[in-house]
């Protein structure tokens, strides 16, 4: 099976399907100012050391909540705030989340990287709103998708004019409040773009704790060297300085401080994989 042989510019300076390892990486939602710098400087200096080129990521706004009682976050103009100061203060370009076709053109003023959440990976207005801005979009597979049906998301960003489209796998549905990741799916999805392997949804739990989502942190390494052996173009790990009082998903991100052994780990499986 043959993988995608193009690159993919994430940003003009870090490339998908390149020699280098792409991370992209913060907290799941802006919760705050103060959070998201702590994150992101601590996360930018672990991959400047190990060599990773690194995308900040958080979400001005969780639209897919479990209930409507769920933190969202801090709208979207405070938000869009939150992450144009930690892009001009880290100097890293930035990811995060659109819901609705309008948002994407001011959304795209401040990110680098348009991300289709999982839910919403067959909205076509969307997927060509995105496209239109010409920033990078970045497509979730979604947990109800075949990964060979997502080259149909990929086409409608390029039927825009936009090349620089790329996949995430983050689990598919298994029953109830379960997810299961086929690592078929990673070689499948290369055969249309570079894929990115979301390391934090892939050890969710939907609605696994009663009007909020659980998480099985515990089975994220497995699935990250899993992932980095069958091989993928970079990764999405979620993180945060205090998991057990983050708004957001705490139950599946990794904690701040196991972020250096965890991105190392990774990356010495994923080198190996670059050699077949």
């Amino acid at each position: 099976m043959d993988k995608f042989k193009e690159k993919v510019q994430v940003t003009e300076k870090i490339q998908l399907g390149g020699e280098r390892m792409v991370l992209f990486s913060g907290p799941c939602a802006a919760e705050s100012y103060e959070i998201c710098i702590e994150t992101g400087s601590k996360v930018k200096a672990i991959c400047d050391k190990l060599g990773i080129d690194y995308v900040f990521k958080s979400s001005f706004d969780k639209a897919n909540r479990t209930s409507s009682g769920s933190y969202r976050g801090p709208s979207k103009e405070g938000g869009l705030e939150i992450l144009s100061r930690v892009k001009k203060e880290l100097g890293v370009p930035v990811v995060t989340d659109v819901h609705e076709s309008h948002q994407c053109a001011e959304v795209a003023e401040v990110a680098d990287v348009l991300q289709i959440p999982a839910f919403l990976c067959r909205q076509t207005d969307l997927l060509k709103a995105a496209a239109k801005t010409g920033r990078a979009v970045k497509v979730k597979k979604g947990q109800f998708m075949a990964p060979e049906d997502m080259k149909y998301a990929v086409d409608k960003v390029k039927a825009e004019g936009n090349n620089n489209v790329f996949l995430t796998e983050r689990g598919a549905s298994f029953g109830y409040h379960t997810l299961v990741v086929d690592m078929r799916s990673l070689p499948i999805m290369r055969q249309f773009t570079p894929v990115i392997f979301d390391v934090t949804h892939s050890v969710q739990q939907p609605g696994g704790k009663g009007g909020s989502s659980g998480g099985q942190r515990e089975f994220a390494p497995f699935l990250a060297r899993a992932a980095a052996a069958t091989g993928v173009d970079g990764f999405f790990i979620e993180t945060h300085p205090f998991p057990e009082k983050a708004l957001s998903d705490g139950p599946n991100m990794i904690p701040l401080h196991q972020m250096e052994e965890f991105l190392g780990m990774i990356k010495k499986y994923w080198e190996l994989s670059k050699a077949y």
